[in-house]
């Protein structure tokens, strides 16, 4: 539900505004001299990205492509 408030009333009722959107999570369109000038609604936790969340968690330990020396003296064997 959308509720419509002067910005006067806005201004003189602003933290229960605040309370009301939050809690009913109700939008509330701002008018001043009649017209929409802003718009009030529920903050939305948006979930974190996947993208990045792994940066700096690689360790970087040398050429993937080559057997290690280890590797090399267990073949020998």
């Amino acid at each position: 539900m959308t509720k419509t408030m002067k910005a006067s009333e806005c201004k003189a009722k602003f933290l229960g505004v605040l309370d009301e959107v939050a809690t009913k999570h109700e939008r509330v369109i701002v008018t001043k001299n009649g017209k929409p000038v802003a718009e009030i609604v529920p903050f939305v936790e948006r979930p974190k990205s996947i993208i990045g969340a792994l940066k700096g968690s690689v360790t970087y330990m040398g050429d993937l492509d080559e057997p290690t020396d280890e590797d090399w003296e267990a073949l020998k064997e």
